[in-house]
């Protein structure tokens, strides 16, 4: 073979390795698919240093944008190196910060003596990626293939770290996005949880509805209070069993409307415990929307209002009383008296008044019961609450209970809504029964029942009602003598005598006569804009001369006519109004009184017996048995009770 033949033969021979380096180069992304930086980078720098026979190739590289620096080094041969790639990049870096032009062609040999041709790469533009180094002792190196070969390892090496770069963001992306979900999903359920736990330990009820309103959940308080399953509040007829009866369609019509307005909105009703018992609630309904606007759920919360509707409902009764007591024209605003018999009863209010006791007042009609009782409450730590006062004499005997105790809807005819009674507006405070005498005997007994129990039914429930309240009662009968006759309960009476007070006649203390008298002129006088100055002294002795049988009542009527007719700066009373209220009364009386004594006993019984039957029952009173027998309406009470005549029947003829 011809010298020509053999460099042509070789060239072909090199060529082929340059071709065999060039595709061994080029297939280098498709070996480092899904590969890490540092699998990139190694397998760069052993492709580069067999196919270019380089004695050293150093790498530079940054892993990721967010990453850390990656530097490795590799020696031909089985050469012994101990020099890190750190101390090799430490050695390069001098000149590797410099421009590309300045980079020198040759340095010292940093793993042998001497000095080395180096060829810096860098990759990616401003060598963001990072820069390869291939050294060699070869005086000739790189040739023009050898730099090829360089060019396209370089754009290689840059294309697979960029996609391993953006590989690996994608993954650490990915990582994070995991990592978030699952901290996001664990919070949520912490959060569901922890508010899961809140509703179920907050004393409140919570309902969850769907848009259309059909219930969805409820919290543990709500199906404790109900005593019902989820699956039984969830039933179309949950609201009936669970609502007030009086309640259920004023409740879902206003519900069915304000769940179409689509707003929050808030309504009152009764619902039902699981002992039966009916409370107030206030449910407040807020709806959750997405994000396109539209409500997804609606939240109920029923806050426990009874107390407060109790209070309003006792508010109200108080200032029902109150008006009533405004409009009743009354002179008692003041105790007025300075007499041994007044000073005695005031000590005894005085001395009663700070305690809970039950006071029984007992005097003639007229002498100023109310007054006493007044007083009682106002010296009282109950001041601040209601006094509420009650005639159980001025109420029908078929109306007494459901006054006083209150009644619930349809428990008679007429009764179109529930009614709180007395005692319950009186709840905290002092409640007045003036002339208990008067109670029939079935009312009596429910009376009793709250003195000793502290608590009432209201008429047609079952329910019992705890009420806090002072009992003062008042009477112008002898009790002790309807006792006696069967007509008033021997226990209750012991019950209210706990502190009896007994207030004087007018003519038990005449010493006051002057005083009372000064009082109504100038009272009567200020209402009618009349001055009157002087007090003639005949009037004054006429005054305190009469015995007053209807005590400072019927002075009041006295002083309040004489002061509408005066014309004078001078008070002056007409003297036949005394003697016709005077004579004839009290001598009918007397000689009456007299002859009916005279009768024998069964005599007088018919004729008390007829008496009460012409008064259906009534003792006192103009049209009473004792008005028409002419006699005090004490003395017949005591010839009642002595004769065992029982009034209460003939209140039926």
């Amino acid at each position: 073979m011809t010298a020509e033949m053999r460099h042509t033969a070789d060239e072909v021979k090199h060529l082929r390795a340059c071709i065999n380096d060039l595709i061994s180069l080029v297939t280098l992304p498709a070996i480092w698919t899904g590969g890490e930086p540092s699998d990139i980078v190694g397998t760069l720098l052993d492709v580069v240093l067999r196919v270019l026979r380089l004695d050293f190739a150093y790498a530079r590289v940054r892993e990721s944008i967010y990453g850390t620096q990656i530097e490795m080094f590799r020696a031909a041969g089985s050469r012994d190196v101990t020099t890190r790639p750190e101390e090799i990049g430490d050695a390069f870096s001098g000149w590797l910060a410099d421009e590309p032009h300045k980079w020198p062609s040759r340095v010292p040999n940093p793993i042998g003596s001497g000095d080395v041709c180096v060829v810096p790469l860098r990759l990616g533009l401003q060598d963001e990626i990072g820069v390869i180094v291939a050294g060699s002792q070869r005086p000739d190196f790189p040739d023009e293939t050898e730099r090829l070969l360089l060019r396209v390892a370089a754009n290689q090496a840059a294309i697979g770290l960029q996609e391993a770069r953006l590989l690996s963001e994608q993954k650490r992306v990915a990582r994070e996005l995991d990592q978030r979900v699952a901290q996001r999903t664990r919070e949520l359920a912490t959060a569901n949880e922890e508010l899961r736990r809140t509703i179920d330990a907050i004393a409140q009820a919570i309902v969850v509805l769907g848009p259309d309103g059909r219930t969805l959940d409820a919290n543990a308080f709500f199906l404790d209070y109900t005593g019902l399953s989820l699956e039984e509040v969830k039933a179309d007829d949950s609201r009936v069993r669970r609502f007030h009866p009086d309640d259920v369609t004023r409740v879902q019509e206003e519900r069915r409307q304000a769940l179409l307005r689509g707003e929050p909105f808030e309504l009152e009703q009764r619902s039902r415990r699981k002992d039966g018992q009916y409370r107030w609630f206030l449910i407040r309904y807020n709806p959750v929307r997405d994000n396109d606007g539209n409500i997804i759920r609606w939240y109920a919360t029923g806050t426990d209002i009874d107390d407060r509707k109790r209070v309003e409902e006792r508010v109200q009764s108080e200032n029902l009383a109150l008006r009533e007591e405004v409009d009743r024209s009354s002179m008692f605003e003041e105790i007025v008296g300075s007499s041994e018999p007044l000073r005695r009863v005031l000590a005894q209010v005085a001395k009663v008044a700070p305690t809970d006791s039950t006071v029984l007042i007992l005097g003639e009609t007229g002498t100023g019961k109310e007054l006493i009782a007044r007083a009682i409450h106002k010296r009282s730590n109950r001041s601040t609450r209601a006094f509420i006062r009650v005639n159980c004499a001025a109420i029908p005997p078929s109306l007494i209970a459901s006054e006083l105790f209150g009644h619930e809807k349809g428990a008679f005819t007429g009764a179109l809504q529930r009614r709180v009674g007395r005692f319950e507006a009186a709840d905290g405070g002092t409640i007045f029964l003036d002339e208990i005498g008067e109670l029939p005997l079935e009312t009596q007994s429910a009376l009793l029942r709250v003195l000793q129990e502290r608590e009432l039914e209201r008429v047609g429930s079952s329910q019992s009602i705890a009420v806090d309240v002072r009992v003062l009662a008042a009477s112008n009968r002898n009790l002790k003598l309807a006792v006696a006759a069967g007509t008033f309960r021997q226990d209750l009476f012991y019950r209210l005598n706990v502190f009896p007070i007994q207030i004087p006649a007018l003519r038990e203390r005449a010493a006051d006569i002057s005083l009372l008298v000064e009082y109504l002129i100038d009272r009567y006088a200020r209402r009618a804009a009349k001055k009157i100055r002087t007090i003639e002294g005949k009037t004054m002795k006429l005054l305190k001369a009469y015995d007053w049988p209807g005590n400072i009542r019927e002075l009041q009527n006295v002083i309040e006519r004489a002061v509408i007719l005066c014309e004078t700066d001078t008070f002056t009373v007409d003297e036949a109004w005394l003697k016709r209220e005077l004579s004839p009364a009290s001598t009918r009386e007397d000689v009456q009184g007299e002859s009916l004594r005279r009768l024998d006993r069964d005599r007088e019984k018919e004729m008390i017996e007829a008496a009460l039957a012409g008064s259906r029952g009534r003792i006192s009173g103009p049209f009473g048995a004792a008005a028409r027998l002419g006699i005090p309406r004490q003395t017949l009470e005591s010839r009642i009770a002595s004769l065992g005549i029982n009034r209460y029947r003939f209140k039926s003829l």
